[in-house]
């Protein structure tokens, strides 16, 4: 196959998914490629305020995966080879997974997606693009150092959501595993190591985030 068919073939992977995470942040459900952790989960009746602060926990969720569907995608755009390319798009599609139950578990507690979801994904396609341009080994390690702090930010949440909320908890249990697994995979494919400001940054841009997206 000519080279040329390969890059527009690609081009157009990139454009289908971005218009799905374009989709998801406006509202509208992304389909569902794995079963819904939640699926048959029972779950007390939740007071207002235990459903308001469930709510409020999903939609940070929900967030979280509207920016790791463009840190993938502009990631991607300048990966060096297709191998970091294929494990880039594998995770991107788990991770559309993880935003359609984060939006399900939203309509079920009667909340809603942040309105500053197009900002999120926004600056997040414009990180994983510069990860992307620094090369594949970098672009790795941001990937590993990501779903490390994404871990320990779900690990809180399942010690914050309602213990009553057997279903929340359910989706964010089934997401902190398949986080995990993408990080040690990047560090298994060669991730290296991000200096100490840079996760500095990481970890205070995720924090504004989170912050504003509980309330917004």
């Amino acid at each position: 196959m000519p080279d040329f068919e390969r890059k527009s073939s690609f081009a157009d992977v990139l454009i289908k998914r971005c218009d799905r995470v374009l989709r998801a942040a406006s509202g509208l459900r992304p389909p569902l490629q794995r079963e819904y952790p939640a699926a048959g989960v029972a779950g007390i009746v939740l007071d207002e305020k235990q459903r308001r602060h469930a709510g409020a926990l999903m939609r940070v969720n929900h967030s979280g995966e509207i920016s790791a569907q463009a840190l993938y995608v502009g990631q991607a755009l300048f990966a060096r080879n297709s191998a970091t390319q294929e494990r880039l798009a594998r995770a991107a599609g788990e991770e559309t997974d993880h935003l359609y139950w984060c939006e399900r578990r939203l309509h079920d507690l009667e909340s809603r997606p942040s309105v500053l979801n197009p900002v999120w994904f926004g600056g997040a396609l414009a990180i994983g693009t510069l990860a992307s341009l620094c090369g594949d080994r970098w672009s790795l390690g941001f990937v590993e150092e990501t779903e490390k702090q994404v871990v320990r930010h779900l690990q809180s949440h399942l010690e914050a959501l309602p213990y009553a909320d057997a279903p929340s908890r359910a989706v964010v249990s089934a997401m902190c595993d398949d986080e995990a697994r993408h990080a040690a995979d990047a560090a298994a494919d060669g991730a290296r190591r991000l200096p100490q400001w840079v996760r500095g940054l990481m970890t205070v841009q995720a924090r504004v985030m989170t912050r504003l997206a509980y309330w917004v």
